[in-house]
């Protein structure tokens, strides 16, 4: 079968051509911004890129088109698809009738942590010689890909609560019927389709009523917001967790910052961790993993010492390079209390150490200017703040700089930004970059520059 993928380009998609190709298929795409690392990893898989949405591409004639999200009605190329009686589906549709079809599938949900979460059972399976397949919106190290068919019966999935097609605006994770599901936690997000909190609740349980009452629900123990879904109406059996509530699973930690704690199912010790990752909300989402682990028949024990060689996932709190004394990490925190705890984690780990948050507030939510009262205490944990003020934000940023206080400044320009922090920055720093995009290469072009300085 050929595969037309429109949107390819995006981690989604990217998955879905290449699980696709695994597959056997032939699979070609499109998208506007064809550029690394998504490009490269699928030249490298032999699959074909257009660049753009030219409606000429539909000539290659395929047999189906997979319709990405960034897609909209009055798109020429979606105009000339609809004309032209070519079969369509969606990427989440496509994934559960062509991969997750007679799988076990575990499906992780929630505002914050799907990404962590989803490698880390994946990682915790493949340890135990399960050969897991995956899809995950991040590359974890100890793979090196974001997306694997697997030859086992387990496929792990990131259960992303975003809008599937231009004619499903259903949930993606709404296709893909789990026999475990991991809800991590749930906030208001995505104000660019969801009106408020409710609208996402009644999506989570839409999740909920397609897991079968033979398989689990793991679920956070401090999240009122799911509380209010399972109000609604729950049919499967749920396990909780938590490091800071009473739960099923929860943790006892040996150090501070979250980087060696004991595993505890129901009052009893079943394992240890002793990983690099910092972070009560990663202890949080090692606790979820385990649980999810065991539905599909990991020991906890087995499951913990798989963590404790768990090497993280790019972008989350990664450390990009030391450069005269200052550590670069990149982080794709994004909302309010993703910041908060991402800056507590690291905290924890540093000390005293002068922490540095740079934050660009590239979301659609933020664009919006939703979350602009919850940021200045998201940031309160930084001893420096600096916010990047796109041209496109469309509110002002002067105003949450103004609200943290004078440890606050705004920057218009990722050049000037660069020069700033140069000038500012001193050995001992820690350097906290957060943004869910590239932001114009600045963790590179801040470390070349330190770089250049030194010896200076």
């Amino acid at each position: 079968m050929h595969l037309h993928i429109l949107g390819i380009c995006g981690t989604f998609m990217g998955g879905v051509a290449a699980l696709a190709q695994a597959a056997g298929h032939r699979v070609t795409g499109s998208d506007r911004n064809v550029y690394p690392p998504m490009s490269t990893q699928l030249a490298a898989l032999g699959i074909g890129l257009v660049e753009g949405y030219d409606p000429g591409q539909l000539d290659l004639a395929p047999d189906v088109v997979v319709v990405g999200n960034v897609m909209s009605r009055g798109n020429p190329l979606i105009e000339r698809l609809l004309d032209s009686g070519i079969p369509y589906t969606s990427g989440p549709q496509w994934l559960a009738e062509h991969v997750l079809r007679g799988r076990h599938t575990v499906a992780v949900a929630g505002t914050h942590g799907k990404t962590t979460t989803s490698s880390m059972v994946a990682w915790i399976l493949e340890q135990a010689g399960l050969a897991p397949g995956f899809l995950i919106g991040g590359v974890p190290a100890g793979f090196d890909q974001s997306a694997r068919l697997g030859s086992g019966a387990a496929f792990v999935v990131e259960a992303d609560e975003y809008d599937t097609a231009f004619f499903d605006k259903r949930a993606k994770f709404v296709h893909y019927r789990p026999r475990t599901a991991v809800l991590n936690n749930l906030e208001y997000d995505h104000a660019d389709i969801y009106p408020d909190l409710a609208s996402i609740q009644r999506q989570f349980h839409h999740l909920l009523r397609s897991v079968p009452g033979s398989g689990r629900i793991v679920c956070n123990a401090a999240a009122p917001a799911l509380d209010e879904v399972f109000a609604m109406g729950c049919w499967t059996p749920r396990e909780t967790f938590s490091c800071r509530a009473d739960a099923d699973w929860q943790a006892r930690l040996e150090a501070a910052d979250g980087s060696v704690f004991r595993v505890l199912y129901r009052a009893e010790l079943v394992g240890t961790v002793n990983w690099p990752l910092i972070g009560l909300h990663n202890v949080d989402n090692a606790l979820a993993a385990i649980a999810a682990a065991q539905h599909v028949g990991v020991e906890p024990a087995a499951a913990a010492a798989a963590l404790s060689a768990f090497a993280g996932v790019r972008r989350r709190m990664e450390l990009r390079g030391v450069a005269r004394g200052i550590a670069v990490y990149d982080d794709f925190a994004h909302h309010p209390t993703a910041i908060a705890t991402t800056i507590a984690g690291l905290r924890a780990r540093v000390g005293a150490a002068r922490i540095v948050a740079v934050l660009e507030p590239r979301s659609n939510t933020m664009k919006r200017g939703v979350h602009r009262e919850e940021l200045p205490a998201s940031l309160a944990g930084a001893d420096r703040v600096w916010l990047y003020q796109p041209a496109d934000l469309g509110w002002d940023l002067g105003e949450v700089a103004a609200a943290v206080g004078p440890q606050a400044a705004v920057a218009s320009a990722v050049g000037a930004l660069v020069e700033a922090l140069v000038a500012e920055l001193r050995p001992g720093d820690q350097v906290l970059v957060m943004s869910n995009g590239s932001f114009d290469g600045l963790h590179a072009r801040l470390i070349a520059a330190l770089q250049a300085g030194e010896g200076a």
